[in-house]
């Protein structure tokens, strides 16, 4: 029998000698077999059980003689791991491991060609970092969703149309780099998976892509984004929410403004280059509501207040409102009151480091501010003088 594991043999002699284990194993195949018989033994004479580890460099395998107390030690132990089977299979003769059966312990693997890619065999499940570039992959690969301790996937330069929720089960995926593709949109259930734990780079570039979903900055550990030659239109007006993101790439879009959270952001790195942004109105759009409706009041109270809501408590359309709920200059809330204005501001307050707008060298973009009240609405256009 085999056993696939990590393995690390330590002398007893060590602490007498004033030394320390490496305390790092390594992967082996752990065999419990006989060993050849010896040239002039007898037939009949007696074999003592032995373990051979075999590593992917000792592919034949150390091996050491196993005591009865021992062996009946180890054998409970794969009882116990076979949940109480008794061991009955016969002991394997003792042989090299073959290299395919290393390739199980493989942590990444890179294909850059379609002639190389994997279609009779599955993934190593050990997986921690798997790159299929220029394989003219039309659709994700359901075989991945398998590798579980996945933290990189790099799926870029491909035709991939759409992104299944699954990806949101890859409890470990740090990096996903799907650049050079053809989506149009990103899925609003990875928005709300697990990812929201564990994703820290993501790069959308050379897609096609309009608006990313409103539940998009739930994706709060990000670091790093990257938007670049898509069709985008707008940011998720709170990207303010994304307080770790550092470096933001979004050149050669169709953004005409940026949303007022955009000022909440503290970057790095920015860059806007190539964008059609507008020049900022003279007149604002006034939607004020004298009074308040009950929903808009109400509205107001929860988000001040920061009362919980949920589908649970509250019907699912009122959740979605208040969640596109959006903040005024004073840091209050409003709904559907509201006075909207447009300002510009330098990109140098947001970032440490700014890509140049245009070939004219500006740094400053027009952003969209919300105003609860006419008053704020007053008192900022008199701070702006």
């Amino acid at each position: 029998m085999k056993l696939h594991c990590e393995v690390e043999v330590v002398s007893r002699h060590l602490p007498t000698l004033g030394l320390r284990s490496r305390g790092k194993g390594i992967r082996a195949v752990l065999t419990l077999c006989q060993p050849l018989p010896r040239a002039g033994a007898e037939r009949g004479d007696p074999h003592p059980a032995c373990l051979c580890i075999a590593t992917l460099k000792d592919k034949r395998g150390t091996r050491y003689e196993a005591n009865p107390s021992s062996l009946k030690g180890f054998l409970s132990a794969l009882r116990l791991a076979h949940k109480g089977c008794d061991f009955e299979a016969p002991l394997s003769t003792q042989t090299p491991v073959k290299t395919s059966e290393f390739e199980k312990f493989k942590t990444k693997m890179v294909i850059t060609s379609k002639k190389d890619y994997p279609l009779s065999k599955n993934f190593p499940y050990s997986l921690e970092h798997l790159q299929t570039s220029y394989c003219g992959l039309v659709r994700f690969d359901m075989r991945v969703l398998c590798l579980k301790k996945l933290r990189k996937l790099d799926l870029s330069h491909n035709h991939i149309k759409k992104l299944p929720t699954g990806i949101g089960d890859l409890i470990n995926l740090q990096e996903l780099n799907l650049n050079d593709n053809h989506l149009e949109s990103f899925n609003v259930a990875l928005c709300e998976s697990t990812l929201q734990q564990s994703l820290r780079s993501l790069d959308l570039s050379k897609n096609k892509i309009k608006a990313l979903p409103l539940q998009f900055c739930q994706l709060r550990e990000l670091t790093d984004l990257k938007l670049d030659d898509n069709q985008l239109i707008r940011f998720p007006f709170k990207i303010g929410q994304l307080k770790k993101l550092r470096f933001l790439s979004a050149a050669r879009n169709k953004l005409p403004f940026l949303p007022s959270e955009f000022k909440n952001l503290s970057l790095e790195y920015l860059d806007l280059f190539e964008n059609t942004f507008q020049q900022p109105k003279d007149l604002p759009v006034i939607k004020l509501q004298m009074p308040l409706t009950l929903l808009e009041s109400s509205a107001r109270t929860i988000l001040h207040n920061r009362i919980p809501y949920g589908p649970h408590i509250i019907p699912f359309h009122l959740c979605q409102d208040l969640d596109a709920a959006k903040t005024c200059d004073c840091g209050r809330f409003c709904l559907d009151s509201f006075i909207q204005g447009t300002t510009t501001t330098n990109l140098h307050s947001i970032a440490h480091t700014v890509v140049l707008l245009d070939n004219m060298g500006s740094t400053q973009a027009p952003i969209t501010s919300y105003y609860c009240s006419l008053a704020c609405y007053v008192n900022s256009s008199d701070m702006l003088k």
